[in-house]
């Protein structure tokens, strides 16, 4: 059994920050689950374009209020606590928090820690992460 604080960890070398958003990995890669569990948290006010070509990801909010516009179709979608997105295509998208938007998100394959967005929003694939 795997028991994480989310309150210890925050303050500790899971906790990943960029670009006015912060990431704190609760779940990853060498913990054998098969996915990897953040919790993240993007600041009120901004805007990030991401394109996750080498994994899925699904996210819930928690707390807050946004949007994700998916760059393939222009759709937009609010994000409100209880919405969850799941981006099974590697959709490139914006997501926007026009207040902090807390969300809790799963990837797979799980991220390591390690990662970087590169130039593209995307990480690396994970042979080049490993």
């Amino acid at each position: 059994m795997i028991v994480r604080d989310f309150n210890k960890l925050k303050n500790s070398d899971r906790a990943v920050s960029d670009a006015k958003w912060t990431s704190v990995r609760m779940l990853l890669a060498d913990d054998g689950m098969g996915f990897s569990f953040h919790i993240t948290t993007l600041e009120a006010g901004s805007e990030h374009t991401f394109h996750y070509k080498h994994h899925f990801e699904s996210v819930y909010c928690m707390s807050g209020r946004g949007s994700i516009t998916d760059l393939a179709t222009g759709q937009t979608h609010e994000i409100r606590p209880g919405v969850m997105y799941a981006l099974n295509l590697h959709d490139r998208h914006t997501l926007r928090a026009e207040e902090e938007l807390v969300m809790a998100c799963c990837f797979n394959p799980p991220v390591t820690g390690t990662e970087v967005h590169r130039e593209d929003g995307s990480y690396a694939p994970v042979a080049e992460t490993a």
